[in-house]
């Protein structure tokens, strides 16, 4: 029996505006002038809590590019290209705190990233920050909620399943409802009404408890003599 810990990325692994600052950017070559500085102030007033009316900082910049009328197409490859950026976007970084559960967690734990995102970028940002190799499979274009339940179910026939995320509807929703365990980290974990097992505002915060439940899940799978 093996225990799994099963992270989001943007917002949880990847913390910082660097990487929705470079999809405005990149958006901006397809969008009507004025576009960049538009997009810019409301993924300001986003990130203070003023604006509400957007899941995250790439729906913001998405929303208003479809309303300045850039097509489908070209919202993608803006996406794509600001996603080859990832290792270099600043300041965009790995969350305070992942490095110290990756290595304090037991090595038998196995580490899953399942993000919605495309591979773009990825790979090489982890392993630009010295923890790809803490993580034992990477899954993109997962398609959440609905296609993290079935890595979920699939990771809960070996053991004890822990859900990390900022988004619970996409992160945490479906673990809890197969009845794994959750964490949320983020802006809103203090004011989320989302029943969740750990929140906090950042990773680093959630260290102890994280790794701790790591520990636990270990020794409910140890086999007895």
């Amino acid at each position: 029996m093996t225990s799994t810990i099963v992270f989001d990325f943007d917002g949880t692994v990847i913390v910082g505006n660097g990487p929705v600052l470079a999809y405005a950017q990149e958006m901006a070559r397809y969008a009507p002038e004025g576009f960049l500085a538009r997009a810019e102030a409301t993924i300001s007033a986003f990130e203070s809590g003023d604006v509400t009316s957007y899941r995250d900082g790439y729906d913001a910049v998405g929303t208003l590019a479809a309303e300045a009328g850039v097509s489908p197409a070209e919202r993608q490859l803006a996406y794509l290209a600001s996603r080859e950026l990832l290792g270099s976007a600043q300041p965009a970084a790995p969350a305070t705190g992942l490095a110290d559960i990756l290595t304090r967690i037991p090595a038998a734990t196995r580490v899953v990233l399942a993000t919605n995102a495309p591979d773009a970028g990825v790979e090489e940002a982890l392993a630009a920050w010295g923890i790809r190799e803490h993580f034992d499979e990477l899954i993109f274009n997962t398609g959440k909620p609905a296609g993290l339940a079935a890595i979920i179910q699939r990771a809960l026939k070996d053991g004890p399943v822990l859900s990390v995320g900022d988004i619970v509807v996409n992160d945490l929703a479906p673990a809890t409802e197969l009845g794994a365990d959750t964490a949320l980290v983020g802006a809103t974990a203090v004011t989320s009404p989302a029943s969740v097992t750990m929140r906090a505002t950042t990773l680093a915060e959630l260290a102890d408890q994280i790794v701790a439940w790591a520990h636990a899940a270990e020794l409910s799978t140890a086999p007895t003599l």
